[in-house]
């Protein structure tokens, strides 16, 4: 075969460290848009990025020329760079060190993209280690609670 055709959906999933409440208009809508951009840059095309005050989702295609560890290292530095420079408040503005990134159905990518566009909807009742922890549960991730959060 002399091509390589590759189709990974990934939902992607990460707080600020130690769950702070850092996320807030007016960067919020900026802070998705430039993790989008981040990951276009990288051959990754965002379907949507969004999130709550403490995490972001991502829903993006994994391009076959970057390894996923990459994806999230570039995206997780140049967005807590850029975000620091917004505000005096956001001078210590940090990402947990952790990740989760889940493979998505291509039958349910418009399940995924309806769940992030409702995150605060969603949080009204539901923290974001419960929402994490529902993920890992989902997905059977063995995980160990000592080392999941930062």
């Amino acid at each position: 075969m002399g091509q390589s055709l590759v189709q990974n959906y990934l939902h992607i999933v990460f707080s600020t460290k130690h769950r702070q409440a850092l996320i807030h208009p007016p960067n919020e809508e900026e802070l998705h848009a430039y993790i989008g951009g981040t990951c276009k840059e990288l051959g990754c095309p965002v379907l949507i990025v969004g999130g709550y005050t403490d995490h972001i989702h991502i829903l993006c295609m994994l391009s076959k020329k970057v390894a996923l560890m990459n994806l999230i290292q570039k995206v997780k530095a140049n967005s807590s760079r850029w975000i620091k420079t917004k505000d005096r408040s956001l001078e210590n503005f940090f990402w947990q060190d952790g990740y989760g990134a889940f493979s998505v159905n291509p039958s349910e990518v418009e399940v995924v993209i309806k769940y992030i566009k409702n995150q605060k909807e969603h949080h009204k009742n539901k923290s974001f280690k419960d929402e994490y922890r529902q993920f890992l549960e989902k997905y059977e991730v063995d995980y160990d609670e000592r080392y999941v959060w930062d």
